[in-house]
């Protein structure tokens, strides 16, 4: 059957679905073989970049480690047709396992691992953790692996640190040492847990030749609020966006129209980093599919640039909300709210990629789908972070503008949205991938 519209679906549904995605989404790398069981489900077919291609009208996706570009090619799509491109990432701040893994002392055994992006550590603290992530073995085979609940990170009891509620400091190396287990760890070894951990297949940890493992939180999500307006999740920065890409094209590929452009989501990963990696944003990879996709429709290298000029790009990230306990560090004039509808985000210095020919594009896009949005930019002294957006345009002269759902608690292990607003990003998603710009 195929999928429902992303904008008939209602936003309790489409925030259940969202919770059911990042759940089964602990790492990059299983946030990819989900959307790809999605895209199996709804017709798709996955590509291999070592193979050629045929080209022409259809629904296809492509894996590259933990990122994953999709598209659906109109049958009436020719050399110059554009690209509707919504762009996400799939990675989230977090800790990443190092080698050497098993550390531990005092009868303890705990992990090694390194700080992936920013995270707010304090938030980390006192939660039931995974590992998970990709085994490489040493034949080049890969593996998925998830442990479930297993790891912590124990906060210093307040009757040993009496100052503590005076300003909590955490040393990334002293004291972000997760516990797993009791025992010697020159008996144990890490590696062989997550081994044992492979689902289906057994493994043999001494086969194990590199890992990609990151830690992540447990919890499952939740709905909540006097009138469930909140929902609270690991990882919606930037899962949250990558999901409503996701539903929108599997909802535009069972209904694509005559004389829309070639739709595509792009969800890289490692922008929590810079993007600067194969898989990232910074990288070849969209270029490399969109050169292919216009080579299977015959294009020459100047109807290749046509199409390029004719496309678009939205960046879709999440965003802040206004703190109520903190409004000092937001502007003073633009307060964006929780279901108050999407961010337009502008930074004057492009650390967001929107211009005024963006925000009017958006502002069509919102008002056809009667979506609701608000602007978003930073206190003059607040830097803001950036988005694959200006990479994107940067790279590839595509127009681009940057949107995203408001987030309370961003970077946190368990971060806040809106119950209405991704719902409203796959809503207008959707129209945007039949909108020729």
């Amino acid at each position: 059957m195929p999928s429902p519209s992303a904008a008939a679906s209602s936003a309790v549904d489409h925030i259940q679905d969202l919770g059911a995605y990042v759940s089964a989404s602990p790492s990059s790398f299983h946030a990819v073989h989900e959307a790809a069981r999605r895209l199996d489900e709804a017709g798709f077919t996955g590509l291999d970049e070592r193979e050629p291609w045929a080209g022409g009208a259809g629904s296809f996706y492509l894996v590259r480690d933990g990122a994953l570009i999709a598209w659906v090619v109109p049958e009436d799509a020719g050399p110059t047709t554009g690209f509707n491109i919504l762009g996400s990432h799939t990675d989230s701040p977090s800790f990443k396992l190092k080698p050497k893994p098993t550390t531990g002392a005092f009868g303890w055994l705990q992990a090694g691992v390194e700080v992936y992006g920013g995270p707010l550590l304090n938030s980390w603290l006192d939660r039931e953790l995974q590992l998970a992530g990709r085994l490489v073995m040493l034949d080049g085979t890969e593996h998925l692996t998830a442990t479930g609940p297993m790891l912590r990170f124990p906060q210093l009891a307040i009757h040993l640190d009496r100052a503590v509620n005076d300003g909590l400091t955490l040393d990334k190396q002293r004291h972000m040492n997760p516990v797993w287990g009791l025992g010697n760890p020159a008996d144990v070894d890490l590696l062989a847990v997550l081994a044992s951990h492979v689902p289906g297949v057994p493994v043999d940890p001494a086969r194990i030749g590199g890992y990609d493992v990151v830690i992540a939180d447990t919890q499952a999500p939740a709905v909540f609020g006097a009138n469930g307006e909140f929902f609270a999740s690991g990882r919606l920065d930037n899962l949250s966006a990558t999901h409503a890409g996701l539903a929108a094209l599997i909802a535009h590929g069972s209904s694509a129209v005559s004389g829309a452009p070639i739709a595509v989501l792009a969800a890289f990963d490692h922008e929590e980093i810079g993007s600067n990696s194969r898989s990232g944003a910074c990288g070849p990879l969209l270029e490399d599919v969109l050169v292919r996709v216009s080579d299977g429709l015959g294009a020459s290298v100047s109807q290749r640039r046509q199409a390029l000029a004719a496309s678009f790009c939205v960046s879709a990230d999440a965003g802040h909300a206004v703190h109520p306990n903190y409004p000092e560090r937001h502007d003073p004039a633009n307060h964006p709210v929780l279901n108050g509808g999407l961010l337009l985000k502008i930074n004057a210095n492009q650390r967001y990629a929107t211009d005024a020919a963006g925000a009017a594009f958006w502002a069509r896009l919102c008002g056809e789908a009667k979506v609701p949005y608000q602007e978003f930019v930073s206190n003059n002294v607040m830097p803001c972070g950036s988005t694959i957006g200006p990479l994107t345009a940067t790279r590839l002269g595509i127009r681009t503008v940057d949107v995203g759902v408001p987030l309370l608690s961003m970077h946190s292990a368990r971060e806040l949205c809106g119950v209405a607003d991704p719902h409203r990003l796959a809503t207008v998603t959707e129209l945007f991938f039949r909108t020729v710009v």
